[in-house]
């Protein structure tokens, strides 16, 4: 992958997210919206209904009692009997003809109504509500109540009369009640004015219009979060991917520096020592010899810290343990690569404060992590060196601490030092020789050690390396 492409399909990526995302919230709320409405359309068809219903009860018990006949064993008393038997088209034509007489009275009904709590059954406004709401499939906890504007309260709450005098305990405040519900229909609307309204309340009115999208939302919620888990992962492999890339391109052009230098060495070595003006002199044949000898040694050291670095990935080595003096090895170490530090005229100290030095551990990779820590801090103080190696007790064990004074580390250079292949960025990719193996190495053997590594860093202020290590393993 191109990496000048990665943020086009990083933004392309994301655009696409957040449509997709837009679109499930759009259709999630238009879903909603819909459920809502059609949740409304339900309840004023039931409460239109019931209402309905008590219209033409009161009026067939008005008719009943104006021709004598008793309201108790008439339609509006015996319920759903009498509204089938009312409903019934063939029904005694005795009905139909009195409905000429029945027209006149309810003009006298317009002007002398009776009372609103005395045109209503209880028990048929009881049926009538719980029959229409269930057969709507509303399935929910509901509340009722008849308002009279005559007495400017609730009459009827629920299945019982409200006594006028302690009134409903219903309240007009802003919470959601009786009074507040948005769901009221006017009662006996063919009245001169409607003496009242019936309203429903739902508690759970949300949950309801959720319930039956609550699937769908929990599945959009859940592939959402898929999606958005697969972006990030996506996003995560992509730069570590580009990371990879520019690790590798790093280190082919490192060794290509690394190798170049002692092949041209021995190329331009064995072409002299063909020349027939070399040939007759022993010394400068030997030295050429020698000059080989050396480049060839370094390259086969490039390759085997290499070969190092792969065995030590497979966890194909051994530790060879033993008792070993710490100070001894750091002294060692010192004392091989004080004439590097010499020639840049920097200087390379000691603080060796621990009193109990000794500790168990493979001494020849102990050596070469001293060593890697003191060439890395010698290659990355851009002046004259300043190296300081400290030691100390701790309750683990003991702490080896390779302090310099060079250019530091940022934050995120922090994070992948100890990867295999990174290296710091200089500015010139080749001002600083090596492979980035270093580090790395020297994490692996502190792992092996069971020990810890930490490093300490600021930009222009240098770095402290901290080993520490168990007295046992």
């Amino acid at each position: 992958m191109n990496p000048k492409r990665i943020p086009l399909i990083i933004g392309l990526m994301t655009a696409a997210l957040i449509g997709v995302i837009g679109l499930q919230i759009y259709w999630i709320g238009w879903n909603i919206r819909l459920n809502e409405d059609q949740f409304d359309k339900n309840v004023f068809e039931a409460l239109n209904k019931v209402a309905n219903r008590l219209q033409y009860y009161y009026e067939v018990s008005q008719m009943q009692e104006a021709f004598g006949e008793s309201p108790a064993g008439g339609m509006a008393a015996n319920g759903f009997a009498a509204r089938k038997a009312a409903e019934n088209t063939s029904e005694n034509q005795s009905f139909t003809d009195k409905m000429n007489r029945w027209e006149q009275m309810k003009v006298l009904q317009i002007v002398e109504s009776k009372p609103l709590a005395e045109r209503i059954s209880l028990d048929m406004l009881n049926q009538s509500v719980k029959e229409e709401i269930e057969s709507r499939g509303i399935k929910s906890e509901y509340q009722f109540g008849v308002y009279s504007k005559a007495r400017n309260s609730y009459i009827i709450v629920n299945d019982h009369f409200v006594v006028e005098d302690s009134g409903p305990q219903i309240s007009h405040g802003g919470a959601p009640t009786l009074f507040n519900s948005p769901y009221k229909v006017a009662l006996f609307t063919q009245d001169l004015e409607s003496p009242g309204y019936l309203s429903l309340y739902f508690p759970n009115r949300t949950r309801i219009v959720l319930g039956s999208v609550l699937g769908m939302l929990l599945l959009s919620v859940v592939f959402t979060g898929i999606i958005m888990f697969s972006f990030w992962y996506t996003i995560q492999v992509i730069y570590r991917q580009k990371q990879l890339s520019e690790i590798k391109n790093d280190f082919i052009n490192n060794m290509t520096h690394e190798f170049k230098t002692p092949i041209a060495t021995i190329s331009l070595a064995a072409d002299s020592i063909s020349s027939p003006m070399i040939m007759g002199n022993p010394d400068k044949i030997k030295r050429f010899v020698d000059i080989i000898r050396q480049e060839n040694r370094r390259m086969n050291s490039q390759v085997e810290r290499v070969l190092q670095m792969a065995l030590i990935d497979k966890k194909d080595f051994e530790l060879k343990l033993a008792n070993v003096n710490i100070h001894e090895v750091i002294q060692q170490a010192v004392d091989n690569f004080s004439l590097q530090v010499e020639k840049r005229e920097g200087s390379l100290r000691l603080d060796l404060q621990a009193d109990k030095p000794v500790i168990e551990a493979d001494v020849t990779h102990l050596t070469s992590v001293i060593h890697n820590l003191l060439d890395n801090a010698n290659k990355y103080s851009p002046e004259k060196p300043d190296i300081i190696i400290a030691t100390r007790n701790v309750p683990m064990g003991l702490e080896i601490t390779v302090t310099d004074h060079g250019m530091g580390m940022t934050k995120e250079a922090r994070k992948h030092i100890f990867d295999k292949f990174y290296r710091v960025h200089t500015g010139n990719l080749h001002d600083v020789k090596g492979f980035g193996l270093g580090l790395s190495y020297v994490k692996a053997i502190m792992v092996a050690h069971k020990g810890l590594v930490d490093v300490k860093s600021e930009p222009e202020k240098g770095s402290s390396f901290m080993l520490t290590f168990p007295k046992r393993q």
